[in-house]
């Protein structure tokens, strides 16, 4: 039986990314940071379907609830296969607006959690001389967004640390990649208004936002079906960018 962990799997691409596991027969670990109620959802329902589920709340950004996100699943489940770090936030703003607050928050969250889950999970995969890490990134990380600098920001550093760690980790048959993702009608985009919404659908070829299941089913599509693919950041984003 193979497992995977999932952090950001309270909601949205995350949400969709465990399902998509599950449904395919895998054991899942699914960490949030405060949505225990949401969390307590999805483990129902994928019991439901006769799979097992480690749900856990905390931080991915604090080291040691990274090494216990880890080294938990490797109790339940007798070890770790796969590894979605697709926990994240965003930050709407003008450049001198954004606080050095905010700055450091947004940086911990996408980009410190994913060097720190990685890290954790390196001496599980190097035992096996096997593991694939996935990434959740965005095409603001490839082509900037205005009013969204830090976010854009702390995408395209997960871009350059997929690259560099595919590199690394490669010679010990661990691969890396990203999926940077353009319009997913997620909680994240939920601020936009329908007239945005117009808008943004006449920027994109395919017409629509990407759906939650769609991304979630293209993760599982990477981190699985591909040996030979590793170091690349791959769009999803309907033609946009």
């Amino acid at each position: 039986m193979s497992s995977v962990i999932i952090t950001g799997a309270s909601q949205g691409i995350g949400r969709a990314a465990a399902l998509a596991f599950s449904e395919k027969g895998w054991d899942v670990t699914a960490a949030g940071f405060t949505s225990g109620a949401a969390l307590s959802a999805l483990e129902n329902e994928i019991r439901a379907k006769g799979r097992r589920v480690l749900t856990v709340t905390g931080d991915v950004s604090d080291p040691a609830f990274a090494e216990k996100l880890v080294s938990g699943t490797v109790s339940a489940f007798g070890g770790v296969d796969v590894l979605i770090n697709d926990a994240g936030i965003a930050l709407y703003g003008l450049i001198q607006d954004v606080s050095p607050e905010d700055y450091d928050r947004v940086m911990a969250v996408n980009m410190k959690s994913v060097f720190l889950m990685t890290r954790a999970v390196i001496p599980h995969f190097l035992k096996k001389q096997a593991g694939s890490i996935v990434n959740v990134s965005s095409v603001w990380g490839i082509a900037g967004g205005s009013m969204e600098a830090v976010y854009s920001a702390s995408k395209g550093a997960v871009n350059a640390f997929t690259r560099a760690a595919a590199r690394e980790l490669g010679p010990s048959g661990i691969r890396v990649n990203a999926a940077a993702f353009g319009a997913i009608d997620t909680k994240m985009n939920s601020r936009l208004s329908p007239e945005d919404r117009s808008l943004l659908y006449e920027e994109i070829p395919l017409g629509r936002m990407g759906t939650p299941e769609e991304a979630g089913q293209f993760i599982f599509d990477i981190a699985v079906n591909h040996p030979y693919l590793t170091g690349q950041v791959l769009t999803f984003d309907g033609g946009w960018i």
